[in-house]
């Protein structure tokens, strides 16, 4: 590709005078580089970087982190979603910590054999860490390539990983790769963006194929993603003085090892107050409430979008002036559940997002029945 050279120029010079300043920009570290990156999969920069300021205060170094106990880190991840990362991380942090006495791996192999790391995350440690050629291909990446030269083909098409990440190491210059994958997911980040992408003043628009056939509106192409699946759930809060059940999530699926009310999953998500209370007294309490509990209220449905899936989810309050009969901590469906305080929940346990927006609204959205 003849403009291969442009290209590194204009966007090294375009790097000189834009890049954004952020903590980890720089860092040589690679336990820090690959706890920011863990972080930043998936999520805006803007939105992970306390999350990284966080973990930072909290785990100097990864000795700490492998040390810290489950619940401890997924209550510090809390809000960031796809705790699969935050679980991965704790492996990851472990295997270095206490096989590898601290060390990271320093060759792209290795870093991609990690739990939780991929290619993208390998080659961003070996780059900025080790300074080996290596290129970056996340969504910013795909988006300066597809725009500068053209490419149609949809990026979330299965060929399309294999045919972008030949023509991002191409681009990649291998005396600064560092340097050079940081000013591209800069530019695609703050210059190239998804929408009203700054083309009037883009110092790579004279060989931009988007930018001389009008195409940056309609580049990368991406195919339409499969419908996610509905689910629903009906939440119980039972509550006696200042204490709630909860229990934790140990399946295979979303949001394993946080903590949640009892649970009843449904076809659909009943809109009549009744039929919620019916099918709840059906599932927990066959023989009827029992004797001094007062359901107070229902809350509105909340929803919450995953990558494949939808959950709207209802919350129903139930109240024991007293403490509940022994059969509430010992029997089905309640046999797993643990009692804890309203302050412990809010400070200890790290609970699913759709949960976590209920008990902030909790006071504004309860309805008496």
């Amino acid at each position: 590709m003849n403009n291969i050279r442009f290209f590194r120029e204009r966007l090294m010079l375009w790097f000189a005078q834009n890049h954004r300043p952020l903590p980890w920009k720089g860092e040589k570290d690679p336990y820090k580089i690959w706890l920011s990156e863990i972080i930043l999969q998936q999520t805006r920069v803007e939105q992970g970087l306390p999350y990284y300021q966080r973990f930072i205060a909290r785990y100097p170094h990864i000795r700490d982190l492998a040390a810290a106990p489950e619940d401890e880190l997924l209550k510090l991840w809390e809000g960031l979603g796809y705790y699969s990362r935050a679980r991965n991380l704790h492996a990851t942090a472990k295997y270095i910590a206490f096989e590898r006495n601290g060390i990271f791996p320093d060759t792209f192999e290795a870093l991609r054999s990690l739990k939780g790391v991929g290619d993208y995350t390998a080659a961003a440690i070996a780059s900025f860490a080790f300074n080996l050629p290596y290129a970056v291909l996340d969504g910013n990446v795909f988006r300066v390539i597809a725009r500068f030269f053209g490419i149609e083909t949809p990026v979330n098409a299965p060929e399309a990983k294999k045919e972008f990440a030949a023509i991002a190491q191409q681009l990649l210059d291998p005396d600064r790769p560092g340097d050079f994958n940081q000013a591209m997911m800069d530019f695609g980040a703050t210059h190239c963006t998804p929408q009203q992408p700054g083309c009037p003043l883009c110092p790579l628009q004279t060989e931009c194929v988007a930018f001389r056939t009008g195409k940056a509106g309609v580049l990368p192409v991406k195919t339409k993603a499969p419908a996610r699946k509905e689910r629903f759930f009906i939440y119980l809060v039972i509550n006696y003085h200042e204490n709630t059940l909860l229990k934790k999530r140990v399946e295979k699926d979303i949001w394993r090892n946080l903590y949640e009310f009892p649970l009843l999953e449904t076809g659909t998500l009943p809109t009549d107050n009744q039929a919620i209370i019916r099918l709840l007294t059906e599932h927990f309490f066959p023989a009827g409430l029992p004797q001094g509990a007062v359901i107070d209220g229902i809350s509105k449905p909340y929803r919450q979008t995953l990558t494949h899936r939808v959950v709207s989810a209802v919350f129903c309050e139930l109240t024991f002036a007293e403490n509940p009969p022994e059969f509430v901590f010992n029997e089905y469906p309640f046999e797993d559940c643990i009692a804890v305080s309203k302050a412990e929940l809010k400070k200890n346990m790290a609970v699913p997002r759709i949960i976590d927006w209920y008990l902030q609204e909790r006071s504004l959205t309860l309805r008496l029945i």
